[in-house]
């Protein structure tokens, strides 16, 4: 059995798309996953299955969700060395003149388009920062996400993938509920 981390984009936020957890949970065990566990209201799932493709597993949870609740969600799936390799990678979080409150990673579905990275700039509030990667786009916002122009439709019109974001806490929670559910 491998363990994955799925993350859905826009659900229970603004009173949009609203699922309970335990129907979530349902969605996954109606899919024969198996050690599903949730992890607070915004769409974080912890599960176990036998290895399988990430999109195909993503494409599965997403069709399952149209159907049973009638809306699309976007689904982005996860191995553990995937998650931890982008935790290790954050460049702002051992740096102690951040408030780690401030951090967070926005996941992408697949490797972004080429594109100019400087045009990102003048979307930036002052002291805002970020890091793009493969596999995810690192935040420093000092006036918190909620403020920012960087969100994820943000970066999905200009990487041209899939994107949702995960504060740093719920980020590296994430990897403890898979590490726990692995061993």
């Amino acid at each position: 059995m491998m363990t994955y981390i799925s993350i859905l984009r826009g659900i229970n936020v603004s009173g949009q798309k609203n699922i309970k957890m335990d129907a979530l949970k349902e969605v996954y065990e109606d899919l024969h996953f198996t050690n599903v566990q949730t992890y607070i209201q915004s769409g974080n799932v912890v599960f176990q299955c036998d290895k399988s493709e990430q999109k195909d597993l993503a494409l599965r949870i997403s069709q399952l969700l149209q159907k049973k609740f009638g809306f699309n969600i976007p689904v982005i799936v996860l191995e553990i060395a995937e998650l931890k390799s982008i935790i290790r990678s954050n460049p702002y979080q051992n740096d102690p003149s951040r408030d780690i409150s401030h951090l967070h990673v926005t996941f992408l579905a697949s490797g972004p388009e080429p594109f100019d990275i400087n045009t990102i700039d003048p979307y930036k509030s002052p002291n805002e920062e970020l890091t793009l990667t493969e596999k995810a786009v690192y935040l420093y916002c000092p006036y918190g996400y909620g403020k920012t122009k960087l969100t994820n439709a943000f970066f999905e019109n200009k990487l041209k993938t899939g994107a949702t974001t995960r504060n740093w806490r719920t980020t590296t929670e994430l990897l403890h509920i898979a590490e726990k559910l692995n061993t």
